[in-house]
């Protein structure tokens, strides 16, 4: 599925505000890999904690989202552009 059809699912079928990809570049991409990180360590036997390869990535690469212009969406300022095609 595209960026643009994940977001759109969850906020349509959901009721979310925002969808999941929005929300994780608005918060900032480093922070959300931080956080799985955490969840990974300390649960894990916890199947759902899995950190996404394309996060990492996309930290790797200094995608972290609206703080650096570019997540999973283009971005200038607080003003989120189009969806990167992945």
């Amino acid at each position: 599925a595209s960026v643009r059809d994940v977001d759109l699912s969850m906020k349509l079928g959901a009721g979310h505000p925002m969808g999941p990809l929005h929300l994780a570049d608005y918060v900032g991409l480093d922070t959300c890999l931080f956080i799985m990180e955490g969840w990974v360590k300390d649960f894990p036997d916890e199947r759902a904690f899995v950190v996404p390869d394309i996060l990492r990535e996309k930290v790797k690469k200094n995608e972290l989202g609206r703080k650096t212009g570019k997540g999973f969406y283009n971005w200038d300022g607080d003003k989120q552009g189009d969806p990167i095609e992945l």
